[in-house]
């Protein structure tokens, strides 16, 4: 039996899926691990333990599917980590994440600046604390004999990468989401890199995502040493893959937090700065925005504002029976401050509306609309910059009839679901396939569709007008108050 093992670096685990010639998953394993914030603001993971669970999830699945063999392992990551090592690869530091803000006040400082407009249009990464760039100048302010010592600063991939071949590399796809490389060659920018105070010998070789490694050098993995990796590409971007998102068609992620994705033919930036622009292979590069606010929104109001004793399935069926717009309740769902499009830390959660007529279930239907409209802030910035001719949907909203239908009624376009559930993993398996020139038929099924609503996309237009409005008007109260003392 041939099969082709993709490893997806998560935030939350990590998982290696076998993918039969066809696409079908044949064996898969997770293993999770533990974010930790040893301080407000600060989201940290151990790399080691990190390096573990890629191990024994890539034993697991070679284990139960032997004595066959994978023909190849592709990875996927997520992206803006960072990890000071020492010359032998120790780590310095923890794996400092995405989700980290630590370098909040650095970010909007920067991001006000000529210089942070300059470095966002040179490398499409958004200034922000989760980008690498800002959690180094943090490094440097505050952690000074780290960022003096360290040998190397990397990412978990170059972490799992050197552990595995002893060698220090990155590829273009998760270089590109580091605010470092320059987006049109390629390569480390010289400029940013003198502005951090390092030199490019301090971070990996850029290779293609396409780049092939062999004979690793490391004892722990089970019969497969003459199999060959592919470094592969980041999270998001292999994601569009995986769901058949490409050409015209936009990827709609909407797990825990949410994406918003589109592949294009070459880089571009935003004149506001509110979307991104990482690199995914060959002249393909991906253009959207992510944010912070997803199913999480859900889980707060049941669990910490409702202390509703209903099931999610009791809630969204509540909400059902609310017609669009909530009888003009707004959510603004930053509960968790916000990235795309607002890039502001500092944003807060808000209903506005609130009447006596209005029950749970209009502010289960509110917390969903909001949900969207935020997403929809970065489908329209998009559409207005590349034809969109349908969207995507993919993470756990889309097992949601109800909040499928809400993304298509009120961005008006068509939305399709496939039955692909890994589909960050069936993305560097295509990569992967193609790095190696091996013809494949991996395809994903589209199961569902979900035509837009003409009416009540009127209706959601109005009320998008209303939440951008809103926002614009509530956002100086929510200023971190050591920027308004400074």
């Amino acid at each position: 039996m041939k099969y082709y093992l993709g490893i997806d670096i998560g935030t939350t685990s990590s998982k290696a899926v076998a993918f039969s010639e066809t696409g079908q998953v044949v064996g898969d394993c997770s293993f999770p691990y533990q974010m930790h914030h040893p301080q407000t603001g600060w989201s940290e993971q151990d790399p080691e333990i990190i390096f573990t669970a890629v191990v024994n999830a890539i034993n697991k699945v070679v284990l139960t599917l032997a004595p066959h063999l994978p023909i190849f392992i592709s990875f996927s990551a997520a992206m803006h980590s960072l990890i000071a090592v020492d010359e032998k690869g120790k780590p310095l530091t923890q794996c400092i994440i995405w989700a980290d803000n630590r370098s909040d006040l650095i970010a909007q400082k920067l991001r006000a600046t000529e210089e942070g407009e300059q470095f966002y249009h040179s490398t499409g990464v958004p200034i922000h604390s989760m980008s690498p760039l800002c959690k180094l100048l943090w490094l440097r302010e505050n952690a000074p004999e780290i960022f003096k010592t360290a040998f190397k600063f990397i990412g978990i991939k170059e972490f799992i990468f050197y552990k595995f071949f002893s060698q220090f590399v990155v590829d273009t796809s998760i270089a590109s989401a580091t605010g470092l490389l320059n987006s049109k060659s390629l390569q480390w920018d010289e400029e940013i890199l003198n502005y951090v105070s390092i030199t490019a010998d301090r971070l990996s070789t850029v290779v293609s995502t396409k780049a092939i490694f062999r004979d690793h050098t490391f004892n722990g993995l089970t019969n497969i040493k003459e199999v060959p990796f592919v470094v592969g590409a980041s999270d998001g971007a292999l994601s569009n893959l995986g769901t058949g998102a490409t050409g015209k068609a936009m990827a709609i992620t909407i797990g825990t937090s949410g994406a918003a994705r589109m592949i294009i033919s070459q880089p571009k930036t935003d004149a506001g700065m509110r979307t991104f622009c990482y690199h995914l292979k060959d002249d393909l590069y991906v253009a959207g925005g992510a944010n912070n606010n997803g199913a999480v929104v859900l889980q707060w109001l049941k669990e910490s504002l409702l202390e509703a004793k209903e099931d999610y399935d009791e809630l969204f069926e509540k909400a059902k029976v609310i017609k669009p717009g909530s009888d003009d309740l707004l959510f603004l769902p930053y509960i968790l401050g916000e990235r795309a499009p607002i890039w502001n830390a500092n944003a807060k959660g808000v209903f506005f509306g609130l009447n006596v007529q209005h029950t749970k279930a209009h502010m289960v239907r509110a917390s969903l609309e909001g949900v969207i409209f935020s997403m929809y802030s970065i489908i329209s910035i998009l559409a207005q910059q590349h034809e969109v001719s349908e969207l995507h949907g993919s993470g756990g909203f889309a097992k949601s009839p109800l909040w499928v239908q809400m993304l298509a009624d009120i961005s008006g376009l068509k939305v399709l679901v496939s039955d692909t559930v890994e589909s960050s993993a069936l993305g560097a398996v295509m990569l992967g396939a193609e790095a190696l020139g091996i013809e494949t038929i991996l395809k994903f099924n589209i199961i569902s569709t979900y035509e837009p609503d003409g009416k009540n996309h009127q209706v959601y237009q109005k009320q998008f007008e209303k939440f951008e409005r809103l926002y614009q008007l509530l956002k100086g109260e929510m200023v971190n108050e050591e920027m308004r003392k400074g």
